[in-house]
């Protein structure tokens, strides 16, 4: 078995896909059975949330647990399925039960470390111009 359980490993840290620009980043809000894989989730965007999920934009689902998180995208050659999961703490998720929820690159970024992408606290604030 690799990971924490079994003992030492290397420390490198596997990034979330980043998008292109110009690609859309949406959330599907609610929880989603973490089960489905590839085709469930491609047919949840479509019927569910009513967005093409061959369109090259990504699509977040995340379970009842909190702690697994899935991307969904067309890469133009495939659709590309990534999956995390937290060892410690959950995922961050708006309170909505239903629909879609539009993320900034950045957010994502934060949402896939663990990290409240919802408000930000920014370590320090300019006191004067100039």
């Amino acid at each position: 078995m690799i990971g924490p359980r079994s003992g030492p490993m290397l420390q490198q840290a596997v990034s979330a896909p980043t998008p292109g620009p110009g690609v859309r980043i949406w959330l599907a809000a609610g929880l989603t059975d973490m089960r489905r894989g590839f085709d469930g989730l491609a047919a949840l965007v479509q019927q569910q949330l009513g967005k093409d999920p061959f369109s090259g934009q990504m699509f977040i689902f995340r379970g009842k647990r909190g702690h697994l998180l899935k991307i969904l995208f067309w890469d133009g050659q495939g659709l590309v399925l990534w999956a995390k999961r937290l060892e410690r703490g959950r995922f961050v998720w708006p309170q909505a039960k239903d629909g879609v929820v539009s993320l900034t690159p950045a957010q994502l970024a934060m949402l896939t470390e663990g990290i409240d992408w919802r408000m930000p606290a920014r370590t320090w604030r300019p006191e004067m111009a100039g």
